[in-house]
């Protein structure tokens, strides 16, 4: 039986031995600023910090609220603070932007003026200090170079005290990167996916022109648009989604070689999360140091499980965006209604302290579950990925072949209304994953459930509209890869000369819809003629009698 010393050694040398792997000239962006500051607030409060503040390019004031005291003894301070800095008191319209890149819009009487261009004659502030009672900017995370205090005079001493060091050049990483060819967003005219845009706390990503577009500067590297992205298309860069995989099946393979147990993995963010990991830390717990805790998805918990960890701990904060929590409450109710369905524990959970009182009863309770046998797969696609170790892990658990039904998943099939399908193939065209094909050589549609990720295009491209979405985790693996077909049928054969040019359902529509239009009479078994033959007939009808042509 190793000590929990011991373990506490082990996990040292496991972790000391073992890198993420990172790209040694990663993509950065560059703010540029010369230290033009505006000041927003009621005029007191902003006066008195102005005058706290040296070495800065400019200062501007913009009093958006009243005066807080009429104290004469305040206001005799006031009158005496910053009595070079220049107050506008225009209504505040909007506040846009980044370090080095503020613009800031206010009601300049009969027209819209940018405040910065009538202050300091430049088309942008490079800093904002808000002291308005709630922030201008409404957002859970703020813009770099925007300070909002109110009026806490904690965090006004740590903004007055920073800002004068944002002179200058500053370089921060391109967090994430964006494949437009694997995006489910739009396709061909269709609206799809909006799974990132949902969940973005920085308001950094957006659809510009039907295209997924993240603003690098606005961007804080939150993870959360990699973790909802079904396909792929969007993926973390600082550590790229593979590497965080080859990094949790070394130190999670590594450990149980060298400890004969399993270990539980706890992902935590560089900030707040990891000021709370200590040498006080059970020794059997493996902590894994992310930019956000939402950068690691359901498959990287799920994968950690296949390769031997027993539990995974996700460690939220105060500091955790309310919006990230809301998509990991989200998801971990997924990933343990999976895990509960093939027979398996709940094994991954959100606490929110890494104290002995709290993690103690878990790490009591999971070393009575039943033990994985790693697996032997390695990390490729983020879908694929996980649905290896979705298949590992039930087939150490109950093998079930069962279908688990949830709304809002990007996981699940389509089902076709083949009365009405008439195999023009547009979902096809579509899908941007290829879980849609055609038939190759005969008229038909066929289906991979293990690709589809539930984004809509093919039932938004669907002419006739029957295509229907169904999603669902299917456990059933042989089921789930194999091709189906949704609708195959004989084509038709023209009726000249033979030659296969459509399918015949949609000849049959064709022929219901315009069959009896006046404009093809008694010509309507052209319609069951391919192009050429429908041309020579045409062109012997003229040369039989031209004048007909002519009434």
């Amino acid at each position: 039986m190793i000590s929990p010393t011991e373990l506490k050694q082990v996990r040292q040398q496991v972790l000391a031995q073992t890198q993420i792997l990172q790209n040694l000239i990663p993509p950065t962006v560059t703010y540029s600023t010369e230290g033009n500051v505006l000041i927003i607030g009621p005029e007191d409060l902003a006066r008195l910090a102005a005058g706290q503040l040296s070495g800065m390019g400019a200062c501007v004031i913009l009093a958006n609220e009243a005066i807080t005291s009429q104290d004469p003894e305040h206001l005799e301070r006031v009158l005496e603070s910053a009595t070079d800095v220049e107050t506008f008191y225009n209504k505040l319209i909007s506040v846009k932007g980044f370090l080095g890149q503020f613009q800031v819009t206010v009601d300049n009487g009969d027209t819209i003026a940018e405040l910065s261009m009538v202050a300091i004659r430049k088309p942008h502030f490079d800093l904002i200090l808000d002291l308005s009672a709630t922030p201008c900017l409404n957002l859970e995370m703020l813009p770099p170079g925007y300070f909002y205090v109110g009026q806490d005079q904690t965090k006004l001493a740590t903004a007055l005290t920073e800002l004068p060091d944002l002179i200058g050049e500053f370089d921060k990483p391109r967090y994430v990167k964006v494949n437009a060819d694997l995006c489910a967003h739009y396709r061909h005219g269709n609206a799809g996916c909006n799974r990132c845009l949902n969940f973005c706390p920085a308001d950094a990503i957006s659809s510009i022109d039907n295209v997924i577009e993240i603003d690098p500067y606005l961007c804080h590297g939150a993870g959360s648009c990699t973790n909802a992205c079904p396909t792929g298309a969007i993926a973390y860069d600082l550590p790229t989604p593979q590497s965080l995989q080859v990094f949790l099946k070394k130190i999670v393979g590594r450990f149980r070689e060298q400890t004969n147990v399993a270990p539980v993995v706890l992902f935590h963010d560089s900030d707040a999360g990891a000021a709370m990991i200590d040498d006080s830390l059970a020794g059997e717990i493996l902590p894994v140091e992310l930019e956000e805790i939402t950068v690691a998805s359901i498959d990287h918990w799920l994968s950690a499980l296949a390769w031997g960890a027993r539990k995974v701990l996700i460690l939220n904060t105060p500091a955790t965006a309310p919006t990230l929590t809301q998509m990991l409450n989200g998801e971990l109710l997924l990933v343990n209604r999976i895990l509960e369905e093939m027979g398996q524990p709940q094994r991954i959970e959100l606490v929110n302290s890494v104290d002995t009182e709290v993690v103690a009863p878990i790490l009591d309770i999971s070393r009575d579950w039943p033990i994985i046998m790693p697996a032997a797969f390695d990390a490729t696609t983020k879908r694929e990925t996980l649905y290896a170790a979705l298949d590992h892990l039930n087939q150490q658990a109950a093998a079930v072949d069962t279908c688990l039904s949830m709304s809002n998943i990007p996981y699940g099939k389509v089902t076709v209304n083949q009365d009405k399908c008439t195999l023009c193939l547009s979902c096809v065209a579509t899908c941007p994953t290829q879980a849609l094909k055609d038939g190759g050589d005969m008229p038909a549609l066929r289906f991979v459930e293990q690709d589809c990720v539930q984004c809509g295009l093919c039932a938004q491209a669907c002419p006739e509209k029957v295509i229907s979405l169904v999603p669902q985790v299917n456990f059933d693996q042989a089921v789930r890869q194999a091709p189906q077909t949704l609708k195959e049928e004989a084509p038709f054969e023209c009726i000249t000369c033979g030659t296969a040019f459509a399918t015949q359902s949609m000849i049959t529509r064709m022929l219901d819809m315009v069959g009896s239009h006046s404009a093809f009479g008694a010509n309507i078994e052209r319609l069951k003629m391919c192009a050429d033959c429908r041309v020579k007939d045409m062109f012997e009808d003229i040369l039989a009698e031209p004048e007909k042509q002519l009434k």
